[in-house]
């Protein structure tokens, strides 16, 4: 099953006068123009080797890494470990501090048909490509993509909590999170974390296009290679493990959003009648809130009126799309199919890039645009639970688009990864 490796990151030099929290950036799919732009001023800020600029960006970074690693504001650390990395952090109407525990190391870049990693949603084929042309000009992955294994038993969580008490880094990022990273050295113990994740497979949460930009280079890698053994550097991929089954790893929803329909308000909930209960709200604020923990059931909100909708239990044997059980079940689906396909006539395949279609994770963001007219409606859902995620996943299928958006998310700058031959080989040694 998965194999994992300790790594011999690189990191910014512990001397440079600017602080961690100023050289770290959002992950490259979820920083905004506005935080870019911002980022992009600080000359050494990691924006630039994750989210390069120019006319040949990948190039740009490539350029820029080796000026970084002769200067000594990047330097490897000389021994492999396992990377300890903790957040901190607290959702909206809760006072409860959550902490979600996980370690970052190397793993062998698995196809899909091996089994041995999962994924739970499709990639999007130019987003792929920008991520290969980067990995294959800077041998470097610049942020670890997000994993999940299965261990009801916590074996690895004792030795996580004795390392996270003599961190390297703590910060708090953007999204108000306090990350905090540390190493474990340990021979002993890094192969414990191996031995572990050697019987398990490994769910694909966050980072599916950067998961697969490894995958294709490791495919071309191998196909000029003859005398490929499996073991060479670029086999293998950076990514951020926690456990299933830890009651603090979140997964919040993704809202949809419509500018337009083609038909009125009136008309609209005529053709929802068939397939919805359709109950009226007063507040829209408490769409989010008449539908938690109830299935199938979704918020609308209709040009400045607010409604919920619950699916009639009858009809949702008439989902005929070609997909396992377990995808049926879906709230999105439920929604993807009764309200985009059958009301709206907006069929599967041209959902995916649908104008007019967006998706929003902030609920009173989707009731202010449609209350300021960027909108028509929005369709409030729950979020997804860890069990659907690993039930979908163990059937093969993949999820409708947007259906997961797991929280906090890893931030990019504590350290990078190289696959590099000469800075690589001997991470794996260590483990043998």
């Amino acid at each position: 099953m998965a194999e994992i490796l300790p790594l011999k990151p690189w990191r910014y030099n512990a001397n440079l006068e600017q602080n961690i929290d100023e050289l770290t950036s959002p992950l490259f799919d979820v920083v905004s123009q506005k935080q870019r732009e911002a980022l992009y001023r600080n000359h050494l800020n990691s924006i630039h080797l994750s989210v390069p600029r120019g006319e040949n960006p990948a190039e740009e970074a490539s350029f820029l890494l080796d000026d970084w690693k002769e200067k000594g504001i990047l330097e490897q650390d000389p021994l492999p470990g396992i990377y300890v990395y903790y957040q901190y952090y607290r959702l909206p109407g809760s006072d409860r501090e959550y902490c979600r525990k996980g370690f970052v190391c190397h793993i062998k870049a698995y196809d899909w048909n091996e089994k041995v990693l999962l994924r739970h949603e499709n990639t999007i084929p130019t987003a792929v490509n920008d991520r290969i042309a980067l990995l294959e000009k800077t041998l470097l992955n610049t942020s670890p993509t997000h994993g999940l294994y299965t261990d009801p038993d916590h074996e690895l969580e004792p030795y996580m909590d004795e390392s996270i008490k003599s961190p390297i880094y703590v910060t708090e990022d953007y999204q108000g999170v306090r990350d905090v990273l540390a190493v474990i050295h340990d021979h002993e113990i890094i192969k414990l974390f191996v031995n572990k994740l050697r019987d398990k497979q490994v769910l694909l949460a966050d980072g599916h296009h950067r998961y697969e930009g490894s995958l294709e280079y490791r495919k071309r890698m191998m196909a000029e290679n003859p005398n490929h053994t499996g073991f060479e550097a670029y086999n293998y991929h950076l990514m951020y493990l926690t456990n299933t089954e830890s009651d603090d790893l979140r997964i919040l929803p993704t809202h949809r959003v419509l500018e337009n329909i083609k038909m009125t308000d009136e008309e609209f909930l005529e053709r929802l009648s068939p397939y919805f209960v359709i109950t009226p709200k007063e507040d829209p604020y408490e769409l989010n809130e008449v539908i938690i923990g109830k299935p199938w059931a979704f918020g609308l909100y209709l040009s400045g009126n607010a409604y919920k909708l619950r699916l009639k239990p009858e009809v949702h044997q008439q989902i005929d799309w070609n997909f396992p059980q377990e995808v049926k079940d879906l709230d999105l689906t439920v929604m993807h199919y009764f309200v985009f396909e059958k009301v709206l006539g907006i069929y599967r395949q041209q959902q995916r890039d649908y104008k007019g279609l967006s998706y929003e994770r902030n609920f009173t963001a989707c009731i202010s645009k449609v209350d300021s007219g960027q909108a028509r409606l929005a369709l409030i859902t729950n979020e997804v639970t860890m069990e659907q995620v690993k039930r979908v996943c163990y059937s093969g299928a993949i999820m409708p688009q947007k259906s997961t958006f797991f929280y906090p998310k890893v931030i990019c700058g504590f350290l990078f990864s190289s696959i590099k031959e000469d800075e690589f080989v001997s991470a794996h040694i260590a483990c043998l």
